[in-house]
């Protein structure tokens, strides 16, 4: 047997750089976890933190945290904190790298960029679009019709907070759907009067499980089983992991501070059908209805698989021996 043949047989290896931040390593983990559906994948993930290192590594091509590792195929990265490692990892090992957002170092350094459609990038460089951010969600589950999530984000730049405006939604949500079992959880970023207040909603049919009680992978769980996920709109991210669950989605309105890049995305989502805004008229019920389809990591894994590694024999420099250091 030749010996690219061997190469393509063997193990996908990624180096997953992690910054420390669930949001970003859920980002990466979600294109990992589609990768490893489709292929048979090893996954190594590297803590990376100081970008003073990661640039003098760059420089003198002398990567020391891939040391005795397996060489990579692909360098999966989220987070700034991550760019400088992700380039002086294929300097000095070789692969392919694959960042997951707009970075802040030129686009053209990286062999791919996935990047929002909502940061509307126009420049060089090879990039995928993505509707928002990738996660690790899948869309799995029985989906009851009588179960609800609600989730409640906070005070955000992008958004201004209104407690009694958002009471006032959540409490006719609830008491216009008695058929429904509603569980509302909040976040790190949720006022206080805010939980005090929603305490007080005695409904027997609102459950309410603040964040301090949830674990790893409650989220995913409870949108598996939910039909309906109701996001407060300040909250881009779990509005985009509920698409990629399958439920129907709708927002609970918040007064935008400013036009942006992610207002323009939100509206562009209710444009396009895929979510519907919360009215005291219940018109929202006529456009409430599942995204099909919506896997933006089983996408990207897909293209990376079909396009970007076709000459996976050739995508490593030839080293004979692993570098120590």
């Amino acid at each position: 047997m030749s010996s690219n043949q061997n190469r393509v047989d063997s193990p996908l290896v990624i180096w997953r750089l992690i910054d420390g931040k669930p949001g970003h390593e859920n980002q990466s983990l979600g294109l990992v976890n589609a990768l490893s559906d489709k292929t048979n994948c090893q996954c190594i993930d590297i803590k990376v933190s100081n970008r003073i290192e990661g640039l003098w590594s760059y420089l003198t091509s002398s990567w020391s945290l891939g040391s005795g590792l397996p060489l990579p195929d692909l360098i999966i990265g989220a987070g700034h904190a991550t760019h400088l490692h992700m380039l002086a990892a294929k300097r000095t090992f070789g692969g392919k790298t694959v960042v997951l957002m707009q970075p802040s170092l030129p686009a053209s350094l990286f062999d791919i960029c996935m990047i929002p459609q909502h940061d509307q990038y126009q420049g060089l460089g090879t990039h995928i679009e993505t509707r928002g951010v990738l996660n690790a969600i899948k869309p799995e589950g029985e989906h009851f019709d009588d179960e609800a999530l609600i989730m409640v984000g906070g005070p955000s730049k992008h958004c201004d907070w209104d407690t009694a405006k958002m009471i006032a939604q959540v409490y006719e949500l609830v008491n216009r759907n008695a058929h429904i079992t509603y569980t509302l959880t909040t976040s790190r970023r949720t006022p206080q009067d805010f939980v005090s207040a929603v305490k007080r909603i005695h409904f027997a049919n609102l459950n309410i499980v603040p964040f301090e009680q949830t674990g790893k992978g409650w989220v995913a769980r409870r949108l598996s089983e939910s039909a309906y996920a109701w996001v407060t709109e300040d909250s881009v991210s779990m509005v985009y992991e509920a698409l990629t669950a399958g439920v129907a989605v709708g927002l609970l309105n918040l007064s935008v501070k400013r036009e942006s890049r992610v207002s323009k995305g939100v509206q562009q989502l209710i444009q396009q059908g895929l979510v519907a805004r919360f009215d005291f008229f219940d018109t929202y019920k006529t456009k409430l209805r599942a995204a099909v389809g919506f896997v933006e990591a089983d996408r990207c894994s897909q293209w990376i698989l079909q396009q970007f590694l076709q000459q996976r024999p050739n995508t490593r420099p030839a080293l004979e021996t692993q570098l120590n250091f």
